[in-house]
């Protein structure tokens, strides 16, 4: 019946177009708020007025020029139906066979459309890496996973800084902090974060046993002074020599920052630059990054309580993927994804798992949309 507009997909299937007569209403009521005088005296309102009247026009837009190819489609096969003229039976089918992929393609633009954004999806991202369990093994694999979100960032035109290097002994890093800047980075970013797992034999190891080690991966949306206020009286700053990889300059000038938040006890240290001004402004980003991540979580906390989504975006206790070296396998525990291009996602062809998270974390929020 072309007057039901379905979503389908492998795991939904639900009729959503109770769900836009509401969205036409709503923009009525906006339209005609608009248009109240008493409007103009308030500019925030009339901000806010106006961009939600833009999101729900293109939406209402979407939805009558839908309606208006479903009344086509349907007229077309009323006259089919009634069998009369075979050149105007003919032409009926041709305009039917032309209007649905319009059709098809509407039903996914309004689909996309009705999916609630994340406004941090366009945050630049600060990424901290922590070997777990597993000794020098985890250290290094979060060299591993350093080196794979590098080649990543690369290949997505992504721009990568360090902020903090902890090196380990053995090789590989206790703990490594870098920042990612470029377009959408945390709307990709911010499925990585929780514990990745690596099953593999190990350089040290004699009798060729697999060895399964851990790293904790943590996506932290970059914060910026407006998102979040900090007291320069709740800092205290302390100055240090440099331990890690960064020049000449290393253990010779106090350049090393770190910062304490002492109402939350966050502490955040910035090592990379050769100045303390600029180790300092680093650290200060970093900070509010993860203040507001605090924040962020939460929030999480409470909307989880009214639904449980598979995809995790902020949990890092969470174990999420599985790198197995022997079998050069892939799996992503959150929606039972397994690959066999193990290499290839290593050198940064990551995106594969990412899209697919994506998708399923879209279809979650479609869900959660339909059942309010």
């Amino acid at each position: 019946m072309i007057w039901k507009l379905i979503i389908q997909s492998d795991s939904l299937s639900m009729d959503i177009e109770a769900k836009l007569e509401q969205v036409r209403e709503r923009f009525e009521e906006v339209t005609a708020a608009m248009s109240d005088p008493a409007v103009y005296d308030d500019p925030d309102r009339y901000t806010e007025l106006t961009k939600e009247h833009s999101e729900l026009k293109q939406l209402v837009e979407l939805y009558d020029e839908w309606k208006d190819i479903g009344r086509q489609i349907e007229g077309n096969n009323e006259l089919i139906e009634e069998g009369g003229d075979a050149e105007i039976t003919e032409m009926a089918k041709e305009e039917i066979n032309e209007l649905k992929p319009r059709l098809e393609q509407l039903e996914e633009d309004i689909k996309f459309k009705l999916i609630p954004k994340d406004p941090d999806d366009s945050k630049n991202v600060i990424v901290e890496l922590r070997a777990g369990t597993g000794g020098d093994e985890a250290a290094i694999f979060v060299g591993d996973l350093f080196d794979m979100y590098r080649r990543y960032a690369d290949n997505m035109g992504w721009k990568l800084n360090l902020l903090s290097i902890n090196d380990s002994v053995k090789g590989g890093y206790k703990e490594l902090t870098f920042g990612l800047e470029g377009e959408e980075v945390y709307g990709k970013m911010k499925y990585e974060s929780g514990v990745h797992r690596v099953q593999r034999v190990p350089e040290t190891e004699t009798q060729g046993r697999v060895h399964t080690s851990a790293a904790t991966v943590a996506v932290l949306p970059e914060a910026e002074e407006v998102d979040i206020e900090i007291n320069s009286a709740d800092l205290r700053i302390d100055t240090f020599r440099a331990s890690g990889a960064g020049g000449q300059h290393v253990n010779k000038t106090d350049s090393a920052i770190r910062i304490t938040h002492e109402p939350s006890g966050v502490v955040v240290e910035c090592q990379q630059e050769r100045s303390q001004h600029q180790n300092k402004e680093k650290a200060m980003k970093m900070l509010r990054s993860k203040l507001y991540e605090k924040e962020e979580e939460k929030l999480r906390r409470a909307r989880d309580k009214e639904r449980q989504s598979q995809i995790s975006t902020g949990d890092r206790s969470a174990k999420i993927r599985t790198y197995n070296f022997p079998q050069s396998r892939v799996t992503d525990h959150r929606i039972n994804l397994t690959l066999y291009n193990l290499e290839d996602i290593m050198k940064g062809d990551v995106d594969e798992v990412i899209e697919a998270l994506r998708v399923q974390d879209n279809l979650d929020k479609l869900n959660a949309v339909m059942e309010n």
